[in-house]
């Protein structure tokens, strides 16, 4: 049995990972020893990640991969040039508050091809590769949307409720293959730009850290942990499912919520 959070010798992918919650699992990746692809959409902001994860990870092996995952053409691209990953991270996502009434097809489809049919693009690009290994991990970013869907945020609930669906049914698909597929229900998370929108709620003379919990107490009274998540939190949830470690844990959705999610199970 495995005791440590080892990933040498793996390669993983984590999409959408240049900053936020993607890098901070790409760093948590690469901490426990797996070569990591690191992926944007611009050269820039992939470079300037992966000179940020070198330096803050010693010895890390990382990898820059620009691609629009949107863009089915783009994904095969990337898989050819990059066609051996044994942990696929399926993070990327899109956000907003919107009036529900007045989200257009145009808006519902993009929030369901990026959120959703991105992941299932690359699920079935990866997941034969890892059957075929006899050992792989599919981990699936959601959120508390999927199972609390906010009255302002309907369209991306809707896409984060399908990737429970999605990820459920995969792991059904690899039974039996020593492949795990997992999602993971992050909550509110402390992500760049959170800060000028936690003090638009609360008064801005008020320290971060009383800022943040007045702004959940106010505003997210749901959550036990009465504070926001740091990436850091999650990634080390999903390094966890990538490792060893969790070799009998498939098709789940694990919550690191901090008890926003009022229920025993999702």
């Amino acid at each position: 049995m495995a005791t440590a959070l080892d990933l040498t010798g793996k390669t993983a992918l984590v999409t959408g990972s240049t900053g936020g919650i993607g890098f901070a699992i790409a760093q948590g990746l690469a901490a426990a020893g797996a070569r990591v692809l690191l992926n944007g959409r611009t050269g820039e902001r992939v470079d300037g990640a992966v000179a940020r994860l070198q330096a803050e990870v010693g010895g890390a092996d990382v990898t820059g991969v620009v691609a629009d995952l949107t863009d089915a053409t783009a994904v095969e691209r990337m898989v050819a040039e990059h066609p051996d990953v044994d942990v696929l991270v399926n993070n990327l996502g899109v956000f907003g508050a919107a009036e529900p009434l007045a989200i257009d097809d145009d808006e519902w489809r993009r929030y369901f091809d990026t959120n959703v049919l991105t992941a299932v693009r690359l699920i079935r690009a990866y997941l034969p590769r890892m059957q075929d290994a006899g050992w792989g991990r599919v981990i699936s970013i959601a959120s508390d949307s999927a199972v609390v869907i906010p009255a302002e945020m309907i369209h991306y609930g809707m896409s984060k409720t399908a990737l429970l669906a999605v990820s459920r049914g995969f792991a059904k698909a690899a039974a039996g293959s020593g492949v795990t597929v997992n999602a993971v229900i992050a909550g509110p998370t402390h992500t760049e730009g959170v800060e000028d929108f936690v003090y638009q709620l609360v008064p801005r003379d008020l320290p971060w850290d009383e800022a943040q919990r007045a702004f959940m107490r106010e505003h997210r009274p749901h959550s036990l942990l009465q504070r926001l998540i740091e990436p850091a939190e999650i990634a080390a949830m999903v390094t966890y499912l990538a490792s060893p470690l969790a070799s009998a844990t498939t098709g789940g959705a694990l919550r690191v919520d901090g008890g926003y999610v009022d229920a025993i199970l999702p």
